[in-house]
């Protein structure tokens, strides 16, 4: 857990990353077991994260109090990319199951979203949630392209979309249609803007591996949808902003952090493929990362945005 693990480090491209990391701080394993690790959410109150294991169709929890790791939900419907609404419930998109839910404070689960006009979801990804108290999430179809994380099926919908849950009817609304496998999402720091990535190239020739960035418009409609930036190391999948607008994105040699300009300014290599980050910690400047095996996190000079 402590020391320097191999193949671990910062890497300054761009003077503006000098200060976002502390010179002496080193990435820290903090459990490894899992088959492919996603959507880790910090949960303040209770000082803990939870993060999913798809394959292995388990939520896990480590307590920041004491460094255990524990089963938080078996089976979990191969639950992807999670997060917290503004009352601190976990949200969650689950790929057997083709819905995004969320955990009551009671540990009963709500059905968000499982379906669009009539037809069932793909297999929901990654999920943020408003300030407004509105729910979006991607719909890419990995999870019912093979059996091994969820189920093999066909896709009833036709194509992969970004939606928008209204908080108030719960009416499932299309976002952006001009995605090819839409993945990881966050909004901006103002919400004046929603970063979207693709992974197309999983599936396609040429295809994208770049994030988006979206204008949103106080209807919530979004606008523009420009390439923010283009991966250099295998795809961008999951990620999070802080509180400057700098985003930390997964890439195949670690995490990618971004200025708001668009130029990767810095790195955090990780000795496996990344697949999601998350801010954590009292002060929000800890990154959580899920590797494809393990849990890691590293502090840093930086603070994330609060989800509340």
């Amino acid at each position: 857990m402590f020391g320097v693990i191999e193949g671990t480090g910062f890497e300054v491209i761009d003077p503006r990353f000098e200060g976002c990391f502390v010179g002496h701080a080193r990435v820290e394993r903090l459990w490894t077991g899992a088959r492919w690790s996603e959507g880790p959410v910090w949960f303040a109150a209770g000082r803990y994260l939870v993060w999913s294991d798809i394959p292995n169709n388990r939520m896990l929890r480590w307590d920041e109090t004491d460094g255990s790791v524990s089963t938080f939900r078996q089976p979990s419907n191969n639950s992807n990319g999670n997060t917290v609404d503004r009352q601190g419930r976990l949200v969650s998109c689950e790929h057997l199951a083709r819905r995004v839910t969320r955990t009551e404070h009671d540990g009963t689960v709500t059905v968000i979203a499982d379906s669009y006009d009539g037809k069932r979801l793909n297999s929901p990804n990654d999920v943020v949630v408003k300030s407004d108290g509105s729910v979006w999430f991607t719909d890419p179809s990995y999870g019912i392209l093979m059996d091994y994380e969820g189920d093999r099926a066909e896709s009833e919908i036709g194509a992969c979309h970004v939606y928008r849950v209204d908080p108030d009817t719960g009416d499932v609304q299309i976002m952006a249609d001009d995605y090819l496998k839409p993945n990881g999402l966050a909004f901006s720091p103002d919400e004046s803007q929603l970063y979207i990535a693709d992974t197309g190239a999983t599936h396609a020739p040429d295809g994208p591996k770049h994030i988006r960035r979206h204008d949103v418009a106080a209807d919530g409609s979004l606008s523009g949808g420009e390439v923010f930036a283009t991966c250099t190391e295998g795809l961008f999948d999951g990620f999070r902003l802080d509180r400057d607008g700098r985003i930390w994105t997964s890439a195949a040699d670690g995490v990618h952090c971004y200025d708001p300009d668009g130029t990767l300014i810095g790195k955090v290599h990780i000795p496996e493929l990344v697949a999601n980050v998350c801010f954590g910690g009292p002060k929000l400047n800890r990154l959580f990362i899920c590797g494809t095996t393990s849990l890691y996190s590293v502090f840093l000079n930086v603070n994330g945005v609060s989800p509340l």
